[in-house]
């Protein structure tokens, strides 16, 4: 089918919009991070740090969440104390399970990768004169009609 030269090309599906926004933004974002002094570090660790939080989780705790095996976590928990980003600590509730926590170094990570988030974020807000808020709230509320409630995870697919 040949399309006449003056007429606008076809709009791509939402799904496909999506992704490409979202391929597009987290490049932009990884390679902000990057320069600012992490570049061994990858989405999923960043997932990662996020699940840990302030208060840590087993390493099987953290294979439920990102959708792994409890052997990817743990290999990936490895990988992150080896280079120190995490530490194994005993559980408060004691037994043979251990804690994942972050060090110091993890969370200086975390705060110039939400610097970083945000600064982009203004930076197309600014380029597009996007209205973020309001464009949040509506990817909220498409979130919220297909999943209901209970907002799963966000895993590490692609």
């Amino acid at each position: 089918m040949t399309r006449d030269d003056d007429s606008p090309p076809p709009t791509p599906e939402l799904l496909f919009l999506l992704g490409m926004a979202f391929q597009l933004v987290l490049t932009e974002f990884n390679e902000r991070v990057a320069a600012a002094g992490y570049p061994d570090l990858r989405p999923v660790h960043g997932m990662t740090f996020q699940i840990l939080g302030r208060d840590g989780a087993t390493s099987s705790e953290l294979a439920s969440r990102l959708g792994v095996t409890k052997q990817a976590a743990g290999q990936l928990v490895d990988d992150l104390e080896r280079r120190g980003y995490v530490c194994r600590t005993a559980h408060p509730a004691g037994g043979r399970r251990k804690l994942v926590v972050l060090t110091d170094v993890a969370r200086r990570h975390l705060d110039i990768a939400g610097r970083a988030l945000h600064d982009l974020e203004a930076e197309l807000a600014r380029r597009t004169g996007a209205d973020t808020a309001l464009l949040r709230a509506e990817l909220l509320r498409l979130t919220h009609a297909l999943a209901g409630d209970d907002l799963p995870p966000l895993r590490p697919v692609w």
